[in-house]
């Protein structure tokens, strides 16, 4: 009888502890929670455009303008051309020594007028701004700490050279970045080591001292 009698016992607290364990906010999986988070900003600008290409004036405007935004590589160079003038888009291009992505008019242009916008992509880890309420928490179940990820993640969001390749990631075209990269790693590989003369080591005087 008595033990007939702590078993319901026994099952109604593991039932209240459930949605208390669901609750507590832990990470209970063995991946990190924290994953780079992707935004995007544009900026426009508006220039005058005729038939023969930008008109006078507008072409320094735009460099000035580029300058300021210090655009490289990353940057998506967008335009909206109403006209779709060819000789519009070769001088854009020529100035801002990126490839153009033509985009559907957005906001009205007037007459004669033509939008260049930058997209300029950048990627944070916003959940590892704020420590986790539990963080500084005894570990009873060895789940994972509030902040694991948060190094890894932190550091790829503030290297990669093209926050929009950790969403899409990146196409071989063919131009070879392996190997190019793997330039150094050749040379390393063929230097003789130090033993055999590999390093030449320069002996400096020090005045007979």
């Amino acid at each position: 009888m008595p033990i007939m009698t702590l078993r319901p016992l026994l099952l109604s607290a593991l039932v209240l502890c459930a949605p208390l364990a669901a609750c507590d906010g832990s990470h209970r999986g063995i991946e990190t929670a924290h994953r780079p988070v992707v935004s995007h900003t544009s900026y426009a600008i508006d220039l005058l455009a005729g038939p023969d290409g930008l008109a006078g004036g507008e072409a320094q405007r735009l460099r000035g303008w580029l300058d300021t935004l210090a655009i490289g590589y990353g940057d998506t160079l967008t335009i909206d051309d109403p006209a779709g003038s060819a000789r519009v888009r070769e001088d854009v291009a020529a100035v801002a020594g990126l490839p153009l992505t033509a985009v559907a008019i957005g906001a009205p242009l007037s007459p004669g007028a033509v939008r260049v916008t930058v997209i300029r992509s950048s990627a944070t880890v916003p959940s590892c701004a704020t420590p986790a309420a539990n963080a500084s928490l005894v570990n009873f179940d060895a789940h994972l700490s509030s902040g694991f990820g948060c190094a890894v993640n932190g550091n790829l969001a503030a290297m990669v050279a093209d926050p929009d390749d950790l969403l899409r990631g990146r196409v071989d075209d063919g131009h070879g970045r392996a190997a190019t990269a793997a330039k150094a790693v050749s040379a390393w590989r063929k230097t003789a080591t130090t033993g055999n003369g590999g390093t030449a080591v320069k002996n400096e005087s020090t005045g007979g001292r």
